[in-house]
C-alpha cells in the first residue's frame, strides 16, 4: 500500500474537513500502533497532491471502497501541490486504529449490507411467494367470481329466454284468438245485413197484413242483438290490439344488453327479475284476456243464434197463419163464387117468373076489358066478373112480390160480388205475405253463418 502524506509545517497541510460519516476524526484516534509500522521515505514526486483520502487508494481494489477512491479522484487538478523533497520524517494524517476502525467499520456495513441484501433477498423472495399466492388466489377468487357470474347471467339467460319462448307462445295464441274474433266480426255482418233486408222487404206487405206481428219484434231484437254482439266484439278487439302492443313493447332481450351496463349485482338481477315479473303479469293479462273473448265469442254466437232460432220460429208461426188465412180465403171465395152463381140463377128464375106472370095478368087483364064492352043488363057483376078481378089483383100482386125478390136477389148478387172482391184482394195480401216471408226472407236466412262460424273458426 502507498502511503502518502507531509509534514505539519507544510504551508498545504490543511485539508478540507472530511464528512462526519466518512471517518472518524484524527484528533480522537489514538497513537498506540505508531510505533507498530516502519517509516518509509517518500519516493514520490513533491509535485503529487496532498490529498487527506489518499489513505484509502490501496483500497481502490476493495468493491465497498470504491466511492471513496471515486471521490478522492474528484479532486481538482488545481489544488495539488508539490512534496517538500527534504522531509525525512512522514507524518500521516490517520492512525493505525484508525485504519482497523475504518476496516471494521467497513466489514460491519458489508456485513450489514450483506444482511440487508440478503434479509430483503428472503423478504423479495417471501413477497414474491405471497404476491404469487395472492394472485393465484385472486385469480381463483376471480375465476369463481367470474364463473358465479356466468351461472348468474346463464340462470337468468335461461329465465329470460323461457319467459321469451312463453311469452311468443302467449303472443301467437292471441293472435290467433284476435283472428278469430275479426273473423267472428265479420261474420256478423251477413246476419245484421239479412236481418235488415227482412225487415225492408216486410215494408212491402199490402194492406192489413203490414202489421206490426211477433215476427217484426223478433227481428228488431235481432238487429239489435247483432249490433251489441258487434260493439262487444270490437271492444275486446281494441283490448287484444293493445294488449299485443304492451306485450310487443317489453325488453326482454334488453336484459341481457343491460349486462354490460354500469350497475350492481342488486339492480342487475332486480331489472331483469322486474322484467320478468312484468312480463308474466302480462302473460296473465294476455290468458285472461284470450279466456275473455273465448268466452264472448260463445256468448254472442250463442245470443245470435238463439234469436236467429226465435225470428225463425216466428216468421214459420206467421207463415203459418198466413197460409191457413189463405185457405180459408180460399174456401169463402169459392163458396161465395158458388152462392154468386146460385144468386145469377135465381135471378134468372125470379125474371122468368115474372115474365110468366105477366102474361097470366094480361089475359085476366083482356078478359075484364072485354066483359066490360057487354050491353045493357049483361053488364052483371058476376061471379066471372068478381074471379077476374080477383085474378088481377093476385096476379098482379105476385109480379110485385117477385120484382121484389128480383131487387133483394140483384142486391145479394151485388154484394156476394163486392165480398169475391174483397176475397180476391185479401188472397192476393196473402199469397203477397207469404211469398215474402217465405220465398225472400227464408230463403235468405237460411244462410245464417253456423256456431263454428260465428266463434271465429273457418
Amino acid at each position: 500500500m502507498e502511503l502518502l502524506g507531509s509534514t505539519l509545517t507544510a504551508t498545504y497541510a490543511h485539508p478540507r474537513p472530511t464528512p462526519a460519516n466518512f471517518l472518524p476524526a484524527v484528533s480522537s484516534m489514538a497513537s498506540s500502533y505508531r510505533d507498530r509500522f516502519p517509516h518509509y521515505n517518500l519516493t514520490h514526486s513533491l509535485s503529487l497532491p496532498w490529498r487527506p483520502s489518499t489513505y484509502y487508494k490501496a483500497a481502490s481494489n476493495w468493491p465497498t471502497l470504491d466511492p471513496y477512491c471515486t471521490r478522492s479522484q474528484r479532486v481538482s487538478e488545481s489544488t495539488m501541490l508539490p512534496f517538500v523533497s527534504n522531509r525525512t520524517t512522514l507524518f500521516t494524517r490517520y492512525t493505525p486504529d484508525d485504519w482497523y476502525r475504518s476496516n471494521l467499520t467497513n466489514f460491519q456495513e458489508s456485513n450489514t449490507s450483506r444482511h440487508n441484501s440478503e434479509r430483503l433477498r428472503v423478504d423479495t423472495s417471501r413477497l414474491i411467494q405471497d404476491k404469487y399466492q395472492q394472485t393465484r388466489k385472486t385469480q381463483a377468487d376471480s375465476t369463481q367470481n367470474l364463473g358465479e357470474r356466468v351461472n348468474d347471467i346463464g340462470f337468468w339467460k335461461s329465465e329470460i329466454i323461457h319467459e321469451l319462448d312463453t311469452m311468443i307462445g302467449e303472443t301467437n295464441e292471441l293472435t290467433d284468438i284476435k283472428k278469430r274474433l275479426e273473423r267472428a266480426l265479420m261474420e256478423t255482418e251477413a246476419p245484421l245485413q239479412v236481418a235488415r233486408e227482412c225487415l225492408f222487404h216486410r215494408e212491402k206487405r199490402m194492406g192489413i197484413d203490414l202489421v206490426h206481428d211477433e215476427v217484426e219484434k223478433e227481428l228488431l231484437t235481432e238487429v239489435d242483438i247483432i249490433l251489441c254482439c258487434q260493439e262487444r266484439m270490437k271492444l275486446y278487439l281494441d283490448k287484444a290490439i293493445a294488449q299485443l302492443a304492451d306485450s310487443s313493447l317489453f325488453p326482454l332481450s334488453g336484459s341481457v344488453s343491460f349486462l354490460f351496463r354500469v350497475s350492481v349485482p342488486e339492480s342487475w338481477a332486480k331489472f331483469t327479475d322486474d322484467n320478468i315479473l312484468r312480463s308474466q303479469s302480462e302473460r296473465a293479462a294476455s290468458a285472461k284476456l284470450r279466456d275473455d273473448i273465448q268466452n264472448v265469442l260463445v256468448v254472442t254466437a250463442n245470443e245470435m243464434w238463439n234469436q236467429f232460432n226465435k225470428a225463425n220460429l216466428a216468421f214459420t208461426n206467421r207463415i203459418a197463419e198466413t197460409a191457413d188465412a189463405k185457405n180459408k180465403i180460399q174456401t169463402h171465395l169459392a163458396k161465395t163464387l158458388q152462392e154468386i152463381f146460385q144468386t145469377e140463377m135465381s135471378i134468372e128464375s125470379i125474371k122468368k117468373a115474372i115474365m110468366e106472370k105477366s102474361a097470366f095478368l094480361k089475359v085476366a087483364q083482356t078478359r075484364l076489358d072485354e066483359r066490360t064492352r057487354r050491353p045493357n043488363i049483361e053488364l052483371c057483376r058476376d061471379m066471372a066478373q068478381l074471379r077476374l078481378v080477383n085474378e088481377v089483383y093476385e096476379v098482379d100482386d105476385t109480379i110485385q112480390t117477385l120484382q121484389q125478390r128480383l131487387r133483394d136477389a140483384e142486391d145479394t148478387l151485388q154484394s156476394l160480388a163486392h165480398t169475391k172482391a174483397t176475397l180476391e184482394h185479401d188472397l192476393a195480401v196473402k199469397a203477397n205475405s207469404l211469398y215474402i216471408d217465405q220465398d225472400k226472407c227464408m230463403s235468405m236466412r237460411r244462410s245464417f253463418p253456423s256456431t263454428l262460424r260465428l266463434v271465429g273458426f273457418c
